[in-house]
């Protein structure tokens, strides 16, 4: 879908279940390009919004520069317009905006701007590092709001005005209060994203505040649960979404919960269990146990 404007975007990603898949590394933790590509080709034979390479379940933040270029430019050739590309920015604001441009070079129909690293900082320099990087670049931008890098609505609404661009916000935070003067503030003029681990768990909740969609991870391993679930909580099936909470998603939030990071790792078991394995998650991030991984085998074979 290269070419897609901000609003179209906007408009799309709105539309369906939001696909965020892993990146696969080699057993050295070099970038596994076929096996990554395949993954992509199984996965675009489900009905899903919008791709997120190399974001947060793609391990991102432990690629180069120069890998995420590759994963980018990959997930593009493979997807070949299907559903749009989005590319992800992180770090400094120089660094955001180096990789904002390199994505839209490479083909990206959008933007996943995530929270610098380390530094903490005020709503001003927030709102002055996104605009800085909406202003770099053509793409609509997608902001995750989360961690270091928490928007308020104050803020939000000011970002939606000076940038024409920023089309989504991405909320990794489950405030209540926040999303609710929000969108009491905003309305429709971004697309709101449901951006907490497992965010099946929140899905219907946020549901109630504007949030039409959301990033999901178990999308990567048990692609139809994963779409059946988004069409129990759109049709408000509370019945449906409870059953399938107690059957599946909080077993398997009781094994994702035991060690720090493995929001991302048990995303990759999954992978494995079901015989598409994509490799080793690169450190600090660690790789389930032999145990851990049968537990979740079994839960997955349980949904058969």
């Amino acid at each position: 879908m290269t070419g897609v404007t901000p609003t179209e975007l906007a408009a799309q990603l709105k539309t369906g279940l939001l696909s965020f898949p892993v990146t696969h590394f080699r057993a050295d933790l070099s970038f596994d390009e076929p096996a990554y590509r395949e993954h992509l080709s199984w996965l675009s034979q489900y009905d899903v919004a919008g791709l997120f390479a190399a974001g947060g379940t793609g391990e991102g933040f432990s690629l180069t520069p120069e890998e995420i270029d590759t994963v980018v430019r990959a997930a593009v050739s493979e997807v070949a317009g299907r559903v749009p590309v989005i590319a992800p920015a992180t770090g400094g604001t120089a660094t955001a905006i180096a990789q904002a441009q390199a994505a839209e070079a490479a083909g990206a129909d959008g933007l996943l701007l995530l929270p610098p690293y380390l530094t903490e900082a005020g709503q001003r320099g927030l709102v002055e590092h996104v605009s800085a990087v909406c202003r770099s670049t053509n793409l609509g931008v997608t902001v995750y709001s989360r961690a270091n890098a928490i928007l308020n609505d104050v803020s939000v609404a000011e970002l939606a005005d000076r940038n024409d661009n920023l089309v989504c916000l991405k909320d990794g935070v489950g405030n209540i209060e926040m999303m609710t003067r929000t969108y009491a503030r905003v309305g429709d003029r971004l697309t709101y994203i449901g951006g907490l681990p497992t965010a099946e768990t929140f899905a219907l909740p946020l549901l109630q505040l504007g949030v039409s969609t959301y990033s999901s991870a178990i999308f990567n391993f048990v692609p139809e649960f994963a779409l059946g679930f988004y069409a129990d909580v759109l049709a408000q099936d509370r019945d449906e979404v409870y059953r399938k909470l107690n059957d599946f998603v909080i077993p398997y939030l009781d094994i994702r919960d035991r060690t720090k990071g493995y929001a991302v790792s048990i995303v990759k078991a999954g992978v494995k269990a079901i015989g598409r394995p994509a490799g080793p998650v690169r450190p600090p991030l660690q790789d389930l146990s032999e145990d851990e991984l049968t537990q979740l085998t079994a839960l997955i074979e349980g949904l058969k």
